[in-house]
């Protein structure tokens, strides 16, 4: 096993400090993306690599981490659903595997924030809000990981160049900046609001060492800004991605056709998952709490995984959805995460060295937690 390369310039933040890695630069959870071999190439990159957990079943999550500590001995995380019907156990593979960090697509409860700390698992939830950011805060978590409207997947209605300041005035943990982040120049922007590091997921999806097939990666890096969307005709969510087949047949579905469509992808992802159909609907259910969502969106929610499974798997971009961040209209390359991140880090340090007055000292959030 090896660890991160030592050499080059770092930029060390509170983020760097808590998560124990070389630079302020996160790899998100990407379902069916973010497996071992894209989550070792970040961690050998000085980066924080995040594993996909919650597209796993439980004996993958637990073998997927094993095969990504054996490759390497630099910290990782392993990202969840905390509304999962089987959240417990795959805590309990977290716990017992010494994973160092577990990030969240959705507000863990206090009692499983409690869970991971008492285990010494940092815990680092995602949120698109303010008061979720303070909520988790007020319950232990250690760090908040905050998206803006730009990034890719579910995502909110605020800017990352509103939200993020927000935050970082309303809570005294580290904040992690993701939506609209791929360059040296968005980190320095994310170190000015007081962020400590970023996160991103279409730049690393769009590496060399993505497993996401060539095909797929070709019609990434062929978008446009104007042909990233939003929608939520997929489960009832706001959901940014590139526009596809999928999508405008979604739109224009009346509920009938919608929930023939939906029927047939919970079927697909229940035969590849193992989930029965109560566990199924019951984690649509679990999303819909709170919503307004038609039984075509409910099982779409649940059978979401699926749909990314079409794309980032299959390489069906005419049958799947294909998450993405406003910035797929602005990527042309497919760099290795090494090149990716010590780009993006020299970067960071080239614009701080020319910012007036700095003298390459204005390094933003510096100091280690």
């Amino acid at each position: 096993m090896s660890g991160p390369a030592a050499s080059g310039p770092t930029l060390p933040t509170r983020l760097t400090g808590l998560a124990g890695v070389r630079h302020p630069v996160v790899q998100t959870g990407m379902g069916w993306v973010a497996g071992p071999r894209l989550v070792t190439a970040t961690a050998e990159a000085g980066a924080l690599g995040i594993l996909a957990g919650a597209t796993m079943s439980v004996a993958r999550l637990r073998s997927a981490v094993r095969e990504v500590t054996s490759r390497t001995d630099a910290p990782f995380g392993v990202n969840l659903r905390a509304d999962a019907s089987d959240a417990p156990e795959r805590v309990r593979v977290v716990v017992e595997e010494g994973v160092r960090i577990a990030s969240f697509a959705l507000a863990p409860s206090r009692g499983l924030i409690a869970r991971l700390k008492d285990a010494g698992v940092v815990v680092v939830p995602s949120v698109g809000a303010r008061r979720h950011a303070e909520k988790v805060a007020e319950w232990g978590a250690d760090a908040v990981l905050v998206q803006g409207a730009e990034g890719g997947g579910h995502t909110g209605r605020v800017a990352t160049s509103v939200l993020v300041p927000q935050v970082v005035d309303a809570v005294d943990i580290p904040v992690i900046a993701a939506g609209g982040f791929h360059d040296g120049r968005g980190l320095v922007a994310a170190l000015a609001y007081g962020a400590s590091g970023i996160a991103m997921g279409t730049r690393f999806l769009l590496t060399s060492d993505s497993p996401v097939p060539d095909a797929v990666k070709a019609r990434y890096l062929a978008a446009q800004v104007a042909d990233v969307t939003v929608t939520d005709k997929v489960d009832g969510l706001p959901h940014r991605m590139l526009r596809t087949d999928l999508v405008d047949a979604l739109e224009r579905s009346g509920r009938a056709a919608a929930l023939v469509r939906a029927a047939r992808h919970a079927a697909a992802f229940r035969r590849e998952s193992g989930t029965g159909w109560a566990r199924l609907v019951r984690d649509g259910l679990a999303m819909r709490h709170g919503r307004e969502l038609t039984w075509s969106q409910v099982l779409l929610a649940a059978s979401t995984p699926m749909l990314l499974k079409a794309s980032m798997v299959d390489g069906r971009t005419d049958l799947g959805v294909m998450a993405a961040g406003q910035v797929a209209g602005v990527i042309e390359d497919l760099p290795s995460c090494a090149e990716l991140v010590a780009r993006i880090v020299a970067e960071a340090h080239a614009v701080l060295d020319q910012l007036p007055g700095a003298g390459g000292r204005g390094r933003g959030d510096r100091s280690p937690a």
